[in-house]
């Protein structure tokens, strides 16, 4: 079984999150926020939030992805988890200029998420052969 597309995905969703952590990092030393302080400017605050979020949704999010993989198929999972990513990407750019503004990365990301789920279920149970 190659599931390549899901594998590359997986990557893409890895480098997402090193973004994240470097975008911390960046922030971290611009306003002078020394580890381990968790509190800072507004700024420091919602990049934080955009990592710890991000964390948060992978724990659910990658093994719904190799789930589906496997039982649905490299290429639908594969679609799926990019259009998760695109909701993460969309989410944390949205957040980092506005708190107010990440509702619809979150909305896409989580929807995602779930269809993940159902898929892997519905290859599982054998509704997909």
């Amino acid at each position: 079984m190659h599931l390549q597309w899901t594998s590359w995905l997986t990557l893409a969703v890895l480098c997402m999150y090193f973004w994240n952590v470097m975008v911390v990092g960046r922030l971290r030393v611009k306003l002078q926020v020394k580890a381990p302080a968790m509190d800072g400017p507004p700024e420091f605050l919602r990049a934080m939030r955009v990592q710890a979020n991000t964390v948060e949704q992978m724990v659910f999010f990658l093994p719904a992805l190799w789930l589906c993989a496997v039982w649905a198929g490299d290429m639908p999972a594969a679609l799926l988890g990019l259009v998760w990513l695109m909701g993460r990407i969309m989410y944390a750019l949205a957040y980092l200029q506005d708190a107010g503004k990440r509702s619809m990365g979150f909305l896409i990301s989580v929807l995602a998420a779930v269809a993940l789920v159902l898929g892997a279920m519905l290859g599982l149970s054998g509704v997909l052969k």
